[in-house]
């Protein structure tokens, strides 16, 4: 028995009870996105204070495209650890150390005197971008199969969210800070303290305010001898490893997360420098862009998970393959806006389908291997910075305008849309997720023994 299938012999919500609290499955859901909603806030709080930081630390724009690669460089071996770490010790720990540890870096980034040591920073704050994946698995082992999508999608969505409110509320910050008589030279600095002093308290609340799986803490279970100990999830990673469908699934979540990624690090930059704003204008449009995510996201794990009961497993990734190919089309129209008014209107309709794909790639990750959920989805999850990684090399080189980039960023996305036809499922596991959803259907409408919701 794996450590997933403990939570998948009962107890999984059937739905999604927005203003509840009281079952361990909806106080999960509300402390994953909110805490992933803070990780952004340390993971790109520094982005919309870009330009304050580039005269103070006298950055060239290859050296900023080093700080961005950076940023989410580290993070592909952070989610394929952490998402380890999820089979072996449970979503709980894994996910309170990281908030508590990648606290420091946020609060310390102030310390940088030159392009080095703020490298090192954002190289160091990167691992804080593991917490999508410890999000992701913990929503899979909490929710049934017709509303896993959704639930990835949407705790997912609202975290990602922080992307954008981080874009319009640290100029905020920052504006803030001035306000008591400090220059600007330090004032980015004591306004990137307030997102890691977040980062540290919401740890410590994970750790008291959540549980591992519907029936409890992975240790209390094995302690129980209701679950095998922690040595059953060794080979777990080189499962996952050796499937191609989980490669796939890489390079498609590289080609949504990763573009989103991006676009979180360089848009306000590009406003301010393509369109001439002030810094708090490119904040605010730069910020709409990742504010979409509070229901475009959603959206996508919502139709997959509704393509998945009418059509079965394939039915998602069909679906995931048709927004993709959307996505990388309005990126391409995006690029090539010259004016402000439909260079926004662009960016609003490329931004839904940016992250419906990505929802919709998590309402397919859950049913590829439940043996292996952690690693499959720190596979998965590490794809999506990959991605960020691979295109980052594009903004900072000196031949390329941003908006070429962007031209070769859309381009990429279609061509990595058909990878969804190597995304396949045996007839078994078609049967066998049938079974699990009809059931989940059933208990929905009370024809079964309510599970816990």
């Amino acid at each position: 028995m794996s450590l997933l299938n403990i939570a998948a012999d009962g107890g999984k919500a059937t739905r999604i009870r927005l203003f509840s609290l009281a079952a361990p499955q909806m106080r999960t859901f509300h402390i994953t996105w909110f805490a992933f909603f803070l990780c952004f806030f340390g993971w790109f709080g520094i982005a919309p204070m870009m330009a304050v930081v580039r005269e103070d630390l006298l950055l060239s724009k290859a050296q900023i495209g080093n700080t961005i690669i950076a940023s989410v460089a580290i993070t592909i071996v952070a989610r394929l650890v952490f998402g380890w770490l999820c089979d072996r010790i449970g979503p709980r720990l894994a996910y309170s150390g990281l908030l508590i540890f990648g606290s420091i870096p946020v609060m310390c980034i102030g310390l940088a005197q030159n392009y080095e040591t703020f490298l090192l920073f954002r190289l160091a704050i990167g691992v804080i971008g593991a917490s999508f994946v410890i999000t992701q698995y913990h929503t899979s082992v909490m929710f049934a199969p017709n509303v896993v999508g959704t639930a990835n999608a949407t705790t997912a969505g609202w975290g990602n969210m922080g992307g954008g409110v981080t874009q319009m509320a640290m100029p905020l910050i920052f504006a803030g800070v001035l306000m008591f008589g400090v220059g600007e030279v330090l004032g980015w600095r004591i306004a990137m303290v307030i997102p890691g002093a977040a980062l540290l308290l919401v740890g410590v609340a994970y750790y008291f305010l959540t549980q591992d799986c519907p029936q409890g803490n992975y240790r209390d279970l094995r302690a129980r001898g209701l679950m095998p100990g922690s040595a059953g999830s060794k080979g777990s990673f080189l499962e996952a490893a050796r499937d191609p469908r989980v490669w796939a699934l890489f390079v498609i979540y590289g080609a949504c997360f990763g573009v989103e990624l991006t676009i979180n690090n360089i848009a306000a930059l590009y406003y301010y420098d393509r369109f001439e704003l002030n810094l708090a204008t490119a904040g605010i449009i730069a910020g709409t862009f990742g504010l979409m995510n509070i229901f475009a996201r959603t959206l996508g794990g919502f139709f997959g998970d509704k393509m998945g009961i009418r059509f079965g497993l394939r039915g998602r990734v069909m679906f995931l393959g048709a927004v993709l190919l959307v996505e990388g089309l309005a990126l391409i129209l995006f690029s090539q806006m010259a004016t402000l008014f439909l260079a926004v209107g662009a960016m609003i309709v490329f931004s839904l389908f940016v992250q419906m794909s990505e929802g919709a790639t998590f309402s397919v990750v859950p049913f590829i291997n439940r043996k292996a959920l952690g690693s499959v989805a720190g596979i998965v999850g590490a794809g999506g910075n990959a991605g960020a990684v691979a295109f980052g090399f594009l903004f900072r080189a000196e031949s390329l305008t941003y908006a070429d980039a962007l031209l070769i960023v859309g381009v990429a996305v279609m061509v990595a849309s058909s990878l969804v036809l190597a995304v396949r499922f045996s007839p078994e596991t078609e049967r066998a997720e049938r079974h699990a959803l009809d059931l989940a259907l059933a208990e929905r409408a009370g024809f079964a023994p309510a599970a816990a919701d």
